[in-house]
């Protein structure tokens, strides 16, 4: 940049310009502060020293603006319908040469793909900014203790990053358009450089020096191109993340087949009254996570008698629910209370089937 230059002396030499002695940082001197340096010259006139001259050159720092904000980690954020306080990380640099202000916007992506892959196609509710609390709570997680931002970043010094967290209420499947699995919701995150010095006050707009170089603090935009819409050098930088939807999708298949009766037994046996027959109820997760807590409840009708200690849970099924084939089997468990028969499987895994069979006689 051309220099601020002010010239002080008696003799007509030029000063040598140099860079002060000072640590290299990222974000550089800091601006506004003044670089002088003073040339001396000595010389004798007839063997006798003369009065040394010398010449003096200063010019004022200019200031750098330039941020950078960053998706933490390469993964999208797998959350379920109807989940609170879904979080999405960031990171804010301050790679400017000045303390700053930034102000802060989470925006949602409207269609089109997001940052890992997939068609944006749900928006999330009561989107909030938090800033880590590197004190107290979790380093790097959001936690009760982080900061909620009121729309700004306050005097962020120089060559600084922070963690930023976007928070989120994920709709219920309920919701239009449909929150179903594999359903993405895009996010974005940009962050403008604001004047700092005045803590608790979020700073003015910021605006770029234009025309030739002055002799005060000018101003330079050196940020580079963020996600779309967000161009190099306008003071801002922005980035995306997702959240996709994780969820375990159910289908229930139920069957029966007869084990005997009291004429056949086991051959050939008919649904005569007096014969045995057998349920199965079949569970199976198409989702892409697992199904917990699954509670299955069948009541027995008045035309036939429960079989006590017939119950058998978490068993297997061949193919696919409904059109596959229960292999009747499992492990004993579940309840009877007239004429409820009840039984609860801890967890079907995503692409699982489980079962839970038990018998009854006709009346």
């Amino acid at each position: 940049m051309t220099s601020k230059l002010t010239y002080m002396g008696v003799i007509g030499l030029a000063a040598l310009s140099s860079a002060a002695a000072t640590p290299a940082f990222a974000a550089g001197t800091t601006a506004g502060t003044t670089i002088t340096n003073t040339a001396t010259v000595d010389y004798q006139v007839g063997g006798v020293a003369q009065g040394q001259q010398s010449a003096s050159n200063n010019f004022t720092v200019d200031r750098k603006i330039n941020l950078l904000v960053e998706e933490v980690g390469t993964v999208t954020t797998s959350v379920v319908p109807g989940q609170a306080n879904a979080v999405t990380t960031f990171q804010l640099t301050n790679s400017s040469n000045e303390v700053l202000d930034f102000a802060l916007v989470a925006t949602q992506i409207t269609g089109g793909t997001a940052a890992h892959g997939g068609t944006d196609a749900f928006n999330a509710n009561n989107i909030r900014i938090y800033r880590d609390n590197t004190v107290t709570g979790t380093i790097g997680s959001w936690d009760v203790g982080d900061t909620l931002l009121t729309g700004y970043v306050d005097e962020l010094v120089v060559d600084t990053a922070i963690r930023l967290f976007v928070v989120a209420d994920i709709p219920t499947t309920a919701a239009v358009p449909a929150v179903v699995n594999g359903a993405v919701a895009g996010v974005t995150l940009r962050a403008t450089a604001r004047e700092g010095g005045l803590a608790g006050t979020q700073g003015a707009a910021i605006t770029e020096t234009t025309g030739a170089n002055t002799g005060g603090k000018d101003t330079v935009f050196a940020d580079i191109a963020g996600v779309a819409g967000d161009i190099a050098r306008d003071g801002s930088h922005s980035d995306n993340d997702d959240y996709t939807v994780q969820t375990a999708t159910l289908a229930v298949a139920k069957s029966s087949r007869v084990i005997s009766d009291p004429f056949n037994n086991t051959t050939n046996p008919k649904l005569i009254p007096g014969a045995v027959v057998e349920y199965c109820i079949a569970v199976g997760n198409s989702g892409g996570a697992a199904a917990t807590s699954v509670a299955i409840n069948d009541a027995v009708p008045g035309q036939l008698t429960f079989v006590p200690g017939s119950i058998l849970l978490g068993g297997t099924y061949t193919g696919t629910v409904p059109s596959g084939t229960c292999d009747f089997n499992g492990t004993a468990g579940g309840s009877y209370t007239a004429p409820n028969v009840s039984g609860t499987i801890a967890s079907i895994a995503a692409g699982a089937i489980s079962t839970l069979v038990f018998r009854a006689t006709v009346n």
